[in-house]
């Protein structure tokens, strides 16, 4: 999967990717090394992720981000 960044809003993305891997919010955040109540503030736009956590994410489960200035 390769996603443009640039297309969507920050509270869209996790929850797009999560979706992505059919994943539930749980099983997605053990696979990145966090907290279900931490993927479900990202997807309801309540906290910010950050760089980091969209690496683990590419790398963990194989998805090119990619990363453009508007």
């Amino acid at each position: 999967m390769e996603i443009n960044l640039s297309n969507y809003d920050n509270k869209d993305i996790i929850k797009i990717l999560r979706e992505w891997t059919e994943l539930t919010q749980k099983e997605f955040a053990e696979s990145i090394g966090l907290k279900e109540r931490t993927i479900r503030s990202y997807e309801a736009g309540d906290t910010i992720y950050n760089i980091n956590t969209l690496r683990k994410i590419s790398k963990v489960h194989k998805i090119k981000i990619i990363f453009e200035k508007k």
